[in-house]
Parts: C-alpha cells; sequence; structure tokens
C-alpha cells in the first residue's frame, strides 16, 4: 500500500472553483477537467487535470497515486476530457515503462509550467527542474490518453 503525502487543505476548494470556471467556458490554460466513473458508485467524479503532449502522445499524470482520481481511472480504463464546454471520451492506459514515464515527467515542468507549483505544494519537489521531475517518474502515475 503506497503512503501518500496528504492533501493540502486548499485543494478541494480550489478545485470546485476550476470545476465551475470551466463549465462556464472560462479558458483556464492548459487546465482541463477529467471525469472518471467512480469506483463504487459508477457515479461520475471529476478533478481538474492538465494534459501534455509528448512526442505525439497525450498524458495525464499524478504525483498521488492513491489519489481518488487515479484508482477510479485505474479501474474504469475511460473517462471524459473536458476542455470548457467541449467533452471528449477518452480511454486511460496506464504507462508501465519506465523510460516513458521519465520522458513525461522530464517534459512536464517545460509543457506545463503552471503545474510545478502543485507538485511543490505537495512536497514531491523542491524546484522544479526537469532532472528533478525525472527522478520522481518512478513515484507518480502516468496515463496515456487516447481518444
Amino acid at each position: 500500500m503506497a503512503v501518500t503525502t496528504p492533501l493540502p487543505g486548499w485543494l478541494k476548494p480550489v478545485n470546485r472553483l476550476v470545476k465551475l470556471l470551466s463549465r462556464t467556458g472560462v479558458p483556464l490554460g492548459t487546465i482541463h477537467v477529467l471525469s472518471v466513473p467512480g469506483r463504487v458508485s459508477g457515479a461520475m467524479r471529476t478533478t481538474p487535470v492538465s494534459p501534455l503532449t509528448v512526442d505525439g502522445k497525450r498524458y495525464i499524470l499524478s504525483p498521488l497515486p492513491s489519489s481518488d482520481w487515479v484508482l477510479n481511472a485505474q479501474a474504469a480504463g475511460r473517462g471524459l476530457l473536458a476542455a470548457g464546454r467541449k467533452s471528449t471520451p477518452v480511454r486511460l492506459e496506464e504507462v508501465a515503462d519506465a523510460a516513458e514515464k521519465a520522458a513525461v515527467l522530464r517534459a512536464f515542468p517545460t509543457e506545463v509550467p503552471g503545474g510545478v507549483s502543485f507538485f511543490i505544494r505537495v512536497g514531491v519537489v523542491t524546484s522544479g527542474s526537469p532532472d528533478e521531475f525525472e527522478a520522481i517518474a518512478p513515484r507518480c502515475v502516468v496515463f496515456r490518453v487516447v481518444p
């Protein structure tokens, strides 16, 4: 069983605000909203994510491998990815290949600079350098997003 960093208290209110702004069509940079069926209820559960593209493939990642959205995505293998009011069904394939995960994590600070602060705030990186992100790849979950 993985031990996780406790989620910061500000995360739930900020996620609610991001989801509300997204539903109203406000552009949020790289932020999208991912909806996946719950493991128990089957009801759609949503969370803000920042997809990135590496070598022509799209990815979503999490530094918190036992967060509910990650566990739901692992169980369902599918979801809806929304940018503003436009939603697209996607398949979510967990990346097991260490080299592929490392390449995705290394690209994250360059491709999603606004997301670096989240990784710093939850305590998984300190500087946000590509080398530091690559080093945490074994502890992160990476999903390939397939339309």
